[in-house]
């Protein structure tokens, strides 16, 4: 533990304030919590300082960068209706949107604790559905409202997932129970007002979800597993009649359906390679013996999104670290194929554009570069960058793209931001960002604490391991299930190969991780702790193999397809106790480690959260004292437990404070004010 001097690392003392083998087994669960929270009270004070400089510091550039680009945005001919401080608003194209009518208040109608997540508007405009989400719960509720001159709430419903309007006043919705969807749901509002269940999905490894196509021909009934997909047609013109079956599920084929002009077009893994092509079917003949090939993709690219137009199509692509867009014509049989600035790192597209429109807006980022607006003319056929505001422009920070060589021989793609001002790049400190699951890109879209980290002169690093997306479906197949340990060696090899091209060293080095990403960040503390000098998680999934045991957790069965099934597989569950993270704790001298947890996290259980603390703290001072004539330190291992917050959402305020005491952690263990020689003494 760090000393009341505030030095990050001590001598062994021979009383300690915290009795460190305390277990699970040895105090209930509630006993547990309370001694966490004692210790983190005790330690917490530690950091108040620093975390009040850094808060300030991020709230300054939230005001400088935040720019009314990212609120929902629907337009409907003449009308536009957007979301704006927990309000819609109706306002006509090409007017002062400052002259909008309000539709809609969360604070107006008792949902102060909300936010809006999405809205859709009925074909007529007579009706408004919205989702409103709690900060503290995965389930939204889905309100109706009535639109007049004086719009009237007609309908709340509990727990939606997903809803769009099949006709005028025909809702189709999904309900979600225990983080799952399985069930659809059609409800009426005028005449004959009933509600009535669609399609019910019998397999637990299933999630299902509803979508609309561009030109509103048909809504999409989507039941997918992480591996497999079946779609389901409900004929906006008919929304009565049942829905029909597109293509029979097929183990291991994903597809997603679009319709253009009597036509289906269909986004699918069918056939060799298994990675994403457009093909097409005729309405009537869905079925996968009728598919024909529109467009493959190049080997290793990632398909982002697809955006469909009455006369076109675009792709957005990613293929080793850089931004495409491939525009298909269906006129003149063409595909064009645009490089993005290579700064860029990530598309955020703009809601719902319009099927008939004659340009696709959509927005660039990267993790230190604010959302810069862009616009494709079908016409012009060009890229037109918007200058809709005065964005200040961030010249002084240097993007690279490194390849590491992994145990096996894969390169595996880094991308590297660093201050151009930057001298002596090998006494910089590092954070380093992993993920490694899902098939999930790490999420490279800009945040204000990767810009002021760049400001005050430190590396950041995103290392594109295997079982992410970047690379396409096959670098997800590549490191997941009984491939898992590839992206442990990926993740050391980009540490190594970072620290013999002169940035940073490990005493200077941090790793950070959320969710799944804990069990790679996890699972290299564990074998090569000399790499780095802190950590940081964010409810962090580190205790596998107990998860996977317990069928009763409600994402157990469907995570299954991601790590494997031990309880049916001997072979597996050997697999898994060889990377666990908490299986594979041992005494030796581990980085100082902070995590951030949420008591009502219904994705990472808790209690596997504290048995990993407890564990790794009592490993690191068995280690410690055996060792101690050596003046061995002891790490810091940090548990910051918040009863507000959940696995995928917290507000502004409460993701603002904890990457403050993330920062102010990281400052400490890496003596960053040292480093950077701050006129300020670090207390």
């Amino acid at each position: 533990m760090q000393s009341e001097d505030g030095q990050e690392g001590t001598k062994i003392p021979s009383k300690r304030k915290q009795n460190a083998s305390i277990t699970t087994s040895d105090l209930s669960y509630k006993n547990l919590l309370k001694s966490e929270q004692e210790n983190w009270n005790d330690i917490s004070a530690r950091y108040k300082a620093m975390t009040k400089r850094i808060k300030e510091k991020l709230e300054e550039l939230h005001n400088k960068y935040t720019f009314n680009l990212g609120s929902p945005r629907i337009r409907f001919g003449e009308n536009v209706y957007f979301e704006e401080n927990g309000c819609v608003f109706l306002s006509k194209a090409d007017v002062d949107e400052e002259n909008g009518d309000i539709l809609f208040s969360t604070e107006d109608l008792g949902f102060s604790d909300a936010f809006i997540q999405r809205i859709r508007i009925s074909p007529d405009q007579r009706y408004m559905a919205i989702s409103l989400k709690s900060e503290n719960s995965e389930e939204a509720a889905c309100v109706i409202i009535k639109l007049g001159h004086f719009p009237v709430v007609e309908k709340v419903i509990p727990s939606v997932f997903s809803f769009e309007w099949a006709a005028n006043d025909v809702l189709y919705y999904t309900s979600q129970k225990n983080l799952k969807c399985q069930n659809v749901f059609m409800t009426t509002f005028t005449n004959r007002k009933h509600t009535k269940l669609v399609y019910t999905e019998q397999d637990a490894r299933f999630f299902v979800d509803i979508y609309c196509t561009k030109d509103r021909r048909f809504l999409t009934i989507n039941s997918n597993s992480k591996t497999t997909s079946e779609v389901w047609l409900v004929d906006c013109r008919h929304p009565f009649k049942s829905p029909a079956l597109v293509q029979a599920r097929t183990k291991g084929v994903i597809y997603h359906i679009e319709h253009r002009n009597d036509e289906l077009y269909i986004l699918t893994t069918y056939g060799e390679p298994a990675e994403y092509k457009l093909m097409k079917a005729p309405v009537a003949a869905s079925g996968k013996e009728n598919w024909q090939l529109v467009y493959a993709l190049e080997k290793k690219t990632k398909l982002v999104d697809l955006e469909m137009f009455s006369d076109h199509c675009i792709m957005f692509l990613k293929n080793a670290g850089h931004l495409y867009l491939n525009v298909i014509s269906f006129s003149s049989h063409s595909v064009q194929s645009i490089k993005l600035p290579t700064w860029a790192c990530e598309f955020e597209l703009e809601s719902q554009p319009e099927h008939t429109t004659s340009t696709c807006y959509f927005q660039l980022t990267s993790p230190v570069h604010p959302p810069k607006r862009f616009a494709y003319s079908f016409k012009e056929n060009n890229l037109i960058e918007q200058a809709v505001q005065e964005v200040p422009i961030i010249t002084n920070c240097h993007t690279t793209r490194l390849l590491a060589k992994s145990k096996d021989e894969t390169l595996v793609p880094i991308t590297v931001f660093h201050n151009m001002n930057s001298k002596e790049l090998h006494r910089k400190p590092l954070l380093v960002h992993v993920y490694g699951a899902y098939g999930i890109d790490l999420n490279m879209s800009f945040k204000e604490d990767k810009l002021m980290l760049i400001e005050e002169g430190w590396i950041l690093a995103y290392c594109h391991v295997r079982g992410g997306g970047e690379l396409g479906l096959s670098w997800h197949k590549d490191g997941c299930q009984h491939n898992k340990l590839k992206g442990l060696h990926d993740l050391k090899a980009c540490i190594m190969l970072l620290h013999e091209l002169g940035f940073s060293q490990p005493k200077y080095t941090a790793l950070a991780a959320a969710s799944a990403g804990g069990v790679l960040a996890g699972a290299l503390c564990n074998t090569a702790p000399e790499l780095i000098r802190a950590m940081v998680l964010q409810a962090p999934f580190v205790d596998v193999l107990n998860t996977m045991m317990k069928t009763h957790l409600p994402l157990t069965i469907e995570e299954q397809e991601e790590w494997g099934n031990p309880l049916a597989d001997e072979k597996c569950m050997k697999y898994i106790k060889s990377y666990c993270p908490y299986q594979n704790i041992k005494p030796q001298c581990y980085p100082s480690v902070f995590i951030t947890a949420y008591e009502n996290d219904q994705r990472v259980p808790l209690t596997g959260v504290l048995r990993y603390v407890q564990k790794l703290r009592k490993a690191a001072l068995d280690h410690a004292s055996r060792t101690s004539e050596k003046g061995n330190w002891v790490p810091n291992i940090i548990l910051d437990m918040r009863a507000s917050g959940s696995h995928c959402d917290s507000s502004w305020e409460d993701s603002l404070k904890e990457v403050a005491r993330h920062l102010a952690f990281l400052n400490k263990e890496l003596q960053v004010c040292h480093l950077q020689h701050h006129s300020k003494p670090c207390k």
